[in-house]
């Protein structure tokens, strides 16, 4: 192996091996988010089987995504006046609770389209604090200077996870139906919380708390303003509000190309979503091995998403789309964990939780709306329209990045001198 390709994985790499909280914290979440990911599979395939109708897919990303919409911006101003720690224990295990209780429903044979959007609707209540609080948790595993590595590597688990688990829900529905999937969920949640309660508190890097007694509307309002009055916080989240709503509607769109356009069974849906997730992790890992957030780097990996997706849009052959979701999965995350990056590094301590929150809210908070509008526009015009719709407006949202990240790189620029 080169030294180049050698010094590359050592920073790809960088927090798992140095922080002991990290490494529990990372390989707990592979076996839950995994769990996570047969279990989002078989609720959209219970759906979309139960109904064949694209748009009650669309109402699921409103039960799972509405409750952000409504709260996700308090739950920033929670995440930064307690113990996150402690907390995620409480999210952690309300979520193992909620995926017993579809398992039960689902393996008995009682469960209904509007028991599973109910349940859906539960857990989204319970993401408006986890998010916030899991995404400020991470300086405190690996310090500041390792940040973007590790917001990396959180992209790149959350990703890998998204390859092994709709591979197995896919098989697995059609093996034993989709409350095998929803119990695997519930008993994956139990790695997670065993890694949260065998850290080491003494090593963790310490944050400031928000230590302001404004009541949570008030804090709130200060996170917006605090966003608002920062340009680079500003531009990366109204870039992401327009691509997070339009262009990144893949748990509706999915189920949908494989039983609609490509007129397949759970099989390929398992598949399609395995390759974009693929591509996610390459993109992720890519992002990791850079060592630093870089605007210029989300600018590219935003375009290289919005073509992908136009690319996508008239294949109608599983290898094709495959190939494509490959590519738009590599793009994804690479934008996706540079947005993060670059934003965790631009905030104080004070407020890392509160932006955070807006962030999970643009990305989260929106896909009620985008998720309707995509199975709308799919059950007007198919996953053709629905895609290219989705690749036209990422492409004008990066054309606005690209532009204000010039802008912003010519009101920093030192001024040039004049010649006599």
């Amino acid at each position: 192996m080169s030294l180049g390709i050698r010094n590359a994985t050592a920073r790809t790499f960088m927090s798992l091996r140095r922080h002991y909280n990290y490494r529990l914290y990372f390989f707990g979440q592979v076996v839950s988010i995994s769990g996570t990911w047969m279990q989002s599979v078989a609720q959209a395939w219970f759906v979309v089987q139960n109904t064949h109708s694209p748009l009650a897919v669309g109402i699921l990303a409103v039960c799972q995504f509405g409750p952000y919409g409504l709260f996700g911006l308090f739950g920033g101003a929670v995440a930064d006046r307690v113990d996150q720690r402690k907390v995620l224990l409480c999210t952690q295990a309300a979520f193992m609770v909620t995926a017993a209780l579809l398992a039960g429903l689902t393996l008995t044979g009682h469960a209904t389209v509007w028991e599973v959007y109910v349940i859906a609707g539960i857990t989204g209540m319970i993401t408006v604090l986890d998010t916030p609080v899991r995404q400020a948790f991470t300086i405190q595993m690996v310090g500041r200077d390792e940040l973007p590595n590790a917001v990396a590597l959180n992209s790149s688990l959350f990703n890998g996870s998204r390859i092994v688990g709709p591979a197995i829900a896919g098989g697995l529905i059609a093996i034993a139906g989709v409350g095998v999937c929803f119990l695997i969920n519930a008993l994956s949640y139990l790695a997670v919380l065993a890694a949260l309660w065998l850290m080491r508190v003494h090593d963790l890097f310490p944050v400031r708390k928000d230590q302001s007694r404004h009541n949570l509307l008030r804090g709130s309002l200060e996170g917006l303003q605090f966003a608002w009055r920062k340009p680079v916080i500003r531009s990366v989240l109204v870039m992401m509000l327009v691509i997070a709503t339009i262009s990144i509607n893949f748990n509706v769109l999915l189920p949908v190309l494989a039983s609609k356009t490509l007129n397949s069974g759970p099989e390929i849906f398992g598949i399609l979503s395995a390759l974009f997730g693929f591509g996610a992790l390459v993109g992720a890992l890519f992002s990791a091995s850079l060592g630093r957030a870089s605007r210029h780097t989300m600018i590219i990996g935003a375009a290289m998403f919005s073509i992908s997706e136009i690319a996508l849009a008239p294949l109608s052959v599983a290898w094709a789309a495959g190939l494509a979701l490959v590519v738009t999965g590599i793009a994804f995350t690479l934008y996706a964990s540079q947005a993060n990056a670059t934003l965790q590094l631009a905030v104080t301590d004070q407020m890392r939780g509160r932006v955070l929150g807006i962030y999970g809210y643009v990305f989260f908070g929106t896909a009620p709306l985008g998720g309707l509008l995509a199975g709308w526009l799919a059950e007007v015009g198919g996953t053709e329209l629905a895609f290219l719709v989705a690749g036209l407006v990422g492409a004008a949202a990066t054309i606005y990045g690209w532009a204000d990240t010039r802008r912003a790189a010519r009101a920093s620029a030192p001024p040039i001198a004049q010649v006599a």
